[in-house]
This record gives C-alpha cells, structure tokens and sequence, in this order.
C-alpha cells in the first residue's frame, strides 16, 4: 500500500508540475514600449543653418542679431509647448555693454525627468584667427561655430513636435558665447560664454533642475572629428559615456572618437560650475591645427560653404536617439 500510495502521490505532483509548467508557458511578459527614434532630417537641419548666416553674422547689438533673435524665437515657438526669452546685459573683455538674449523653448515643462540641450546662436565679432591680417577685425558668419548646432536642434524641436518623447526637454539658445577675449591677450576674468553665465544664475524656471545636458558646438564641419572634451568627463563622464556608446551603435565611430580632448572653456562649464546641472559638450577638435580647433575657427571661411549635411546627420542622429532611449 505504500508503494501505491507514493505512486498516487507522486502521480499527483506530476500532474500539477505540468499543468503549472503550461501555465507558465501561457503567460506573456510584459515588454516595455519602445518608442521608434524619428529620422533626422540633415536638408532641414542645413536649411535651419543657413537661415541664421543668410542676415549675416549675429554679433550682439547689431541688426542681424536682432533679427535673427525673433526668427529663432519664432521657429521655437511652432515646435515647443512653452518658449521664453531672457533678455540679459553683459559686459565684454573690452568694455563694450550688450544687449543678449537667451531663447529657451519646452517640451512637457510639467515633467520632473528631464535633459537639456543647447548651443550657442551668436557669431565672433572679429576673425582674430584668419591667416589675411586685413581681415582680422571683420565679422564672422559663424556658420559652424554657433549656427551649426543650433540648426540641428531647430531639427531636433521639430522631430520632438511631431514624436513626443516620454521626458521633458528644453532647448536653449545662448547668446553671448563668442565675444571672447583674442588670442594671445590675457585679461584677468570669465570673458566666455555670458549667455549662459547668466542663465546659470539666473535660470528660466526658478530652482531648475535637469538630470543632464548636451552642449553642441562646431557640429557642421566636413569629416568632423568629436574627441571627448576635458570638462565633459571631468563633470560628466556618464554622459559622455551614453552618449558616444550610442553613436558607435548607429555606426559614427568614425566621427565620435573615443579619444581625450582639451579642456575647452564653453557653455557647458558654467552649467556644470554654476547650475550644478551635468553637462557634455560635443564639440569637433582637431590636434592637427595650432589652434585645437577645424581651420576655418574664427576665420572668414565660417560660412555655409564649409557646412557638411552628414556631419549634420551624424550628430543630430545620435541626440535624437539619446533622447528617445529615455524613459
């Protein structure tokens, strides 16, 4: 009796085993939604970037900084859920007092998680580093330098208006960066980026916090070389790390290099320094130059000519993919 007992038993549990093993078969699991990363559009991105250089070069206080202000403005605000313009005054190196504007524009401005970009939309006021000496004191268009990252994230704000992400992002616009003080002249003080000195003081939303952000700078040159830039990994070398993993992902390994760069003095340094926001900046140096920088840096050849739609691609691609990764 007790062998048929054990044997009824054991019958038993091998009859509920197999009915629970098909239940466990039944059962779906349950498969985070992935959201498909928009293309990014490089012939709308070059259009947003010669849209800036066609009223010339953007110096602040002049007529083509201010028209070009109420175009960015404008395009932010058939894209964005909320836009704002900050107007600051700064003084330069050499004591010039102008009028800048911060132009910020939201996307889900309700939402805690949340990751900031920008880029700079003025232009150098004198081409200090051009090799002809008559035209040292001209005006740069600023094509790669300034309008080049700004053109990609027009693109970007009107991807994420057609394809909403499932966090909040800002976009800013930061005025001033440029007005620098000229090679070789050391002037005691913070003569870089006022724009976004003064917005790291003075954010657009009262105790503003974002989880990180992505600076882009000089994006637009032909074969452009991405190193991992000195401020970036010192404050935030996860993002950096996010950031290039993705682009070797879609394949860019060629354009971000998995290689240090200098420590460049930019945007991004006052929102790491000031803000306590953690910062990266993308931005194409080149160890070959005597400046660190693509030739045409702070020269007359910084215009729409030298503007590459792949190296567009290739950066715009990849924030767009960061983006949408976000949960």
């Amino acid at each position: 009796m007790k062998k048929l007992l054990i044997l009824a038993i054991s019958l038993m549990f091998l009859s509920i085993s197999c009915n629970d093993s098909k239940k466990k078969k039944n059962i779906k699991k349950e498969e985070p939604i992935s959201i498909q990363t928009p293309a990014f559009n490089p012939d709308s991105a070059f259009h947003f970037v010669k849209a800036q250089t066609d009223f010339g070069p953007r110096v602040p206080n002049t007529e083509a900084h201010r028209k070009c202000a109420l175009f960015l403005q404008a395009e932010l605000e058939r894209y964005c859920d909320t836009v704002i313009v900050q107007p600051f005054t700064a003084l330069t190196y050499d004591g010039v007092k102008i009028h800048g504007k911060n132009i910020i524009g939201s996307f889900f401005p309700e939402k805690q998680k949340r990751v900031l970009l920008a880029a700079h939309w003025d232009s150098r006021p004198f081409a200090d580093n051009d090799p002809n000496p008559a035209n040292r004191d001209k005006p740069v268009d600023g094509a790669n330098d300034g309008a080049s990252g700004v053109g990609i994230l027009l693109e970007i704000a009107r991807q994420l208006k057609e394809k909403k992400p499932e966090i909040g992002v800002d976009i800013i616009f930061f005025d001033a960066e440029d007005w620098g003080t000229p090679g070789g002249q050391n002037i005691d003080g913070d003569w870089w980026a006022l724009g976004s000195q003064h917005w790291a003081r003075n954010p657009h939303v009262p105790n503003y916090k974002a989880n990180y952000g992505i600076l882009l700078d000089m994006v637009g040159a032909p074969n452009a070389k991405f190193l991992q830039e000195g401020i970036s990994m010192h404050y935030a070398p996860q993002i950096v790390a996010k950031v290039w993993a993705k682009a070797y992902q879609l394949g860019f390994k060629d354009y971000f290099l998995n290689f240090p760069g200098n420590h460049i003095t930019d945007d991004h340094l006052y929102v790491n320094r000031i803000a306590r926001i953690p910062m990266i900046n993308i931005i194409h140096q080149d160890h070959s130059t005597g400046t660190g920088f693509v030739s045409t840096w702070h020269t007359l050849q910084d215009n729409i000519s030298n503007i590459d739609k792949h190296t567009l691609y290739v950066v715009g691609t990849t924030v767009l993919a960061v983006i949408y990764d976000e949960r």
